[in-house]
């Protein structure tokens, strides 16, 4: 866990320094407050993001034992069009993301892991800094976790949850999300108790 939190601190040290002098207004993604009727990201907007986090390993929902994560997570997205919702509390834009990530249980023994995940995220538009989401996504997953609970090297995964980018500039906003994290092959071999757990990432967001 110590090059997790090495990386979280170094990533709050460079947005610090990333956001000091930088134009907060936000003109290339996002509206200011007071326009906030045209606010969200125009429907050509990518998005490149790094976060390490961890996974809370629960003995639930059939898994016999609490696999403990260390994570690290890259992913890219691209918005699929402009604002929708009208003028309605939920207008926001479509994000379609791939991801990255890799990591290591650390308990409740010592194993590898590294997946790949298409996910579909909704980007609250609220006009200011402030930006939540929800997303969800499902891939694929290659681990050295097995037996009680998995059975192959190639598993599958399943992610949904929330989160919220803080915007420091125009260009570079602070993440945060919490999401349902499960691992499983589908019943394609025994045992197939799966894999779950309450994984947290915090990280750095570019916009461009």
């Amino acid at each position: 866990m110590a090059w997790a939190v090495r990386m979280v601190c170094l990533m709050c040290f460079t947005a610090v320094i990333s956001s000091r002098g930088a134009d907060s207004a936000g003109a290339l993604t996002l509206a200011n407050e007071s326009n906030s009727s045209r606010s969200g990201f125009a429907p050509d907007t990518q998005t490149f993001s790094v976060e390490p986090g961890a996974s809370y390993g629960l003995a639930a929902f059939g898994s016999v034992q609490a696999h403990h994560l260390a994570l690290l997570s890259f992913s890219y997205g691209h918005m699929l069009g402009g604002v929708a919702g009208g003028d309605h509390w939920f207008r926001g834009n479509f994000e379609l993301r791939g991801e990255l990530f890799t990591g290591a249980q650390f308990a409740p023994d010592s194993e590898w892991l590294v997946g790949l995940t298409p996910h579909l995220r909704y980007d609250f538009a609220t006009g200011t800094r402030i930006v939540p989401f929800l997303d969800a996504g499902a891939g694929v997953t290659a681990t050295g976790i097995g037996h009680p609970d998995l059975s192959n090297t190639f598993e599958f995964n399943l992610q949904g949850g929330g989160g919220m980018h803080w915007f420091l500039n125009d260009k570079l906003a602070l993440t945060v999300e919490v999401k349902y994290l499960h691992f499983s092959c589908a019943g394609l071999s025994s045992p197939n108790n799966g894999l779950n757990g309450v994984m947290g990432l915090l990280g750095l967001t570019w916009i461009f």
